[in-house]
């Protein structure tokens, strides 16, 4: 028979689930490119990591995070950079807005300093509230309440939260804070995150090998796969629209999307705007960069974080070059597309 949750027992028993879990990761910690054991890390470090890892995967950010350290090893370096150059270097990485914003922060930071708490770091550029604690904590050495995904997670099941996402973070972020301390935050905050990446994980949990699982309330229940609770999401909405794959003596044009908005200040292909309804042929030809013989090649598809989407890709050759940012086909893929116009440009250099 299971023991019914006492989310009780983890307060009480709140120091001996920092030691468990700080001894866990001392044994068991991710060998990380930008982590730094047993002292604080450069805040350039921290600062570029947790940016890049805003709703992207470690593996994912691995080879990126890499790379700015080699062509910017310091922030005054990433500073000094025309921007079109980190907007490229971002390109696949998604979420543009952060690479504007880390430029943009960049330039701040190398006029300014690095800021010395947690509330000087939120007040820059793109630098939410996780984003300045996790600087805090980790760089700084300092007692922040670093809080994102896996760790509502931890704390969900820790405490058997019965409250839904998005409703219940409040509530986790007082349950994650109740285990805060001077010692070792950097080390406490990268544990939890540790530990709900590689142990408690979204699907099939790995209670058996939990350094918390005595304490842990959804492990007493024998029930964590069904935590943090999650109200029903609604289904995302459908845009659609059409690229142009517009060519002259082996060359595309390209453009700069405007600043504000999706993808803003990213090359791309021309296109249209993306709406609900589905667009007419006409209509298409009609908005197309040039008048041609343009021909469909098919379509391809993207899903943002707050929509689908669906491009049809058009083609035609000119011999009138109207002007525009023209690029070797050949080199495409050292333009900086963003991956859903990398996807369209690919289909139109195929046909080529």
């Amino acid at each position: 028979m299971s023991r019914a949750p006492d989310p009780l027992n983890v307060v009480v028993n709140k120091s001996a689930i920092r030691r468990a879990l700080l001894s866990w990761y001392d044994r068991a910690g991710r060998t990380l490119p930008w982590r730094v054991r047993d002292a604080p890390a450069h805040p350039y470090r921290v600062w570029l990591s947790e940016i890049m890892l805003q709703q992207t995967t470690v593996a994912a950010v691995k080879p990126y995070f890499e790379n700015f350290l080699i062509r910017w090893p310091t922030v005054a370096a990433l500073a000094g950079a025309p921007r079109d150059d980190v907007l490229a270097a971002w390109a696949g990485l998604g979420y543009y807005s952060r690479a504007r914003n880390l430029h943009a922060c960049a330039q701040a930071l190398a006029a300014n300093g690095f800021p010395t708490d947690e509330a000087g770091w939120r007040a820059l550029p793109g630098i939410g509230p996780y984003t300045a604690a996790a600087i805090a904590a980790i760089a700084l050495d300092q007692p922040a309440n670093v809080v994102d995904g896996n760790i509502e997670r931890v704390m969900a099941r820790l405490f058997a939260v019965q409250a839904a996402l998005p409703g219940a973070k409040s509530a986790l972020r007082a349950h994650a804070a109740s285990l805060v301390s001077l010692h070792r935050p950097g080390d406490w905050a990268q544990a939890l995150m540790d530990l709900g990446a590689t142990i408690c994980t979204p699907r099939k949990p790995a209670c058996g090998a939990c350094p918390l699982q005595r304490w842990c309330a959804a492990t007493a229940a024998r029930d964590a796969e069904t935590y943090p609770r999650k109200a029903v999401k609604a289904a995302k909405p459908e845009r659609v629209g059409a690229a142009y794959f517009l060519t002259h003596t082996n060359h595309v044009l390209l453009v700069r999307r405007p600043d504000k908005g999706l993808l803003g200040g990213m090359m791309a292909l021309p296109s249209t705007a993306w709406r609900a309804e589905a667009w007419s042929e006409p209509e298409i030809i009609a908005a197309a960069p040039a008048p041609g013989r343009w021909r469909k090649l098919g379509v391809v598809r993207h899903v943002f974080t707050h929509f689908g989407l669906t491009l049809e890709v058009w083609t035609a050759s000119t011999r009138a070059k109207p002007e525009g940012a023209w690029r070797a086909i050949t080199e495409l893929d050292a333009a900086g597309l963003p991956t859903v116009f990398a996807k369209a440009a690919s289909l139109g250099a195929a046909a080529t």
